[in-house]
């Protein structure tokens, strides 16, 4: 039971940081219908700056506090993702958009390359590592532990996801995001600037996957200009999971997804013999990925295309 309580912590933990990214994946499919692949990169980018920021925080001054570390991390790498993010809107997708989706796909895995390529000449191909700042404080819980930074993560994960529903549901922009999703040459007709509605879904995005990038760089102490990959392929199975386009299903496949490969790898073990390992757990990623797509496409909380918001 304590090891099962520890692995439903460590779930929780990734699986809320898969639902910060799977958000940004959900919200631009459900505006434009594009699976943006180089969403991933995004977050990676976040990550690099972050460590970055911090390591430069801490070579000049030496201690640190958390806080001031952690903000001043969030402070550069949100407007560099927002940045990133809207240019690759105005350049690479935008002029697509009448274009058939094959196109625009194959535009997001090369934005994806071109990102990750220079991502290596700024920092190289070697990992970078997060400082130690923050206080490895605990909570016990029966014999599991829970730690201060996977409170904040859950925390702020929870708080965040809170915000973006409020803001989609309760604010102008947010009533125009849903128009633009509904139908998007009526609601231009009724005066919803769609360029600006397009352009604030992949800020609201980049800037989820910038948080996403420092929790990530905080939680697991190192980033690498190719971690985007697989963090993108985890967090777009958890969209389709929870149903993409859908922004509640976007948070219920993230933490899913989590609590999944967290079980898996736990106990994946005991019930192959020992053939496999925890080292094996992205491979449930991937067979959640294909068991949802042949039972149930539209995933846990999917809805017809028209409906999505």
């Amino acid at each position: 039971m304590d090891i099962f309580l520890q692995q439903i912590i460590n779930g929780l933990t990734a699986g809320s940081v898969y639902a910060l990214v799977a958000l940004g994946y959900t919200m631009v499919y459900g505006i434009i219908g594009l699976i943006n692949f180089a969403h991933g990169d995004v977050v990676m980018v976040g990550a690099m700056i972050a460590t970055s920021v911090v390591l430069a925080l801490v070579g000049h001054y030496g201690d640190v506090s958390v806080f001031v570390a952690i903000g001043a991390a969030l402070v550069v790498s949100i407007p560099v993702c927002m940045a990133l993010g809207w240019t690759a809107e105005r350049i690479a997708y935008r002029p697509l958009r009448r274009a058939p989706r094959l196109a625009a796909l194959i535009t997001a895995i090369g934005v994806s390359i071109i990102i990750q390529n220079v991502a290596m000449m700024f920092w190289g191909r070697n990992y970078l590592n997060f400082p130690h700042i923050i206080e490895p404080s605990v909570l016990q819980i029966g014999d599991a532990r829970l730690s201060m930074l996977q409170l904040a993560i859950m925390l702020g994960s929870a708080l965040i996801m809170v915000a973006l529903l409020l803001l989609v549901h309760k604010t102008r922009l947010g009533m125009a995001m849903r128009a633009t999703a509904q139908n998007r040459e009526v609601a231009g007709l009724m005066g919803v600037n769609i360029n600006t509605v397009i352009s604030a879904a992949f800020l609201v995005g980049s800037a989820l996957a910038a948080v996403a990038g420092v929790m990530i760089a905080s939680y697991y102490g190192v980033a690498q200009y190719t971690m985007g990959f697989m963090l993108g392929l985890k967090a777009f199975t958890a969209a389709v999971l929870g149903g993409i386009g859908n922004l509640g299903g976007a948070m219920l496949g993230g933490l899913l997804l989590g609590l999944i490969e967290a079980l898996g790898s736990g106990y994946v073990g005991n019930l192959t013999n020992g053939v496999f390992g925890s080292h094996y757990q992205d491979v449930f990623s991937f067979i959640v990925l294909v068991v949802v797509l042949i039972f149930r496409p539209s995933g846990l909380l999917g809805e017809r295309s028209g409906d999505r918001a």
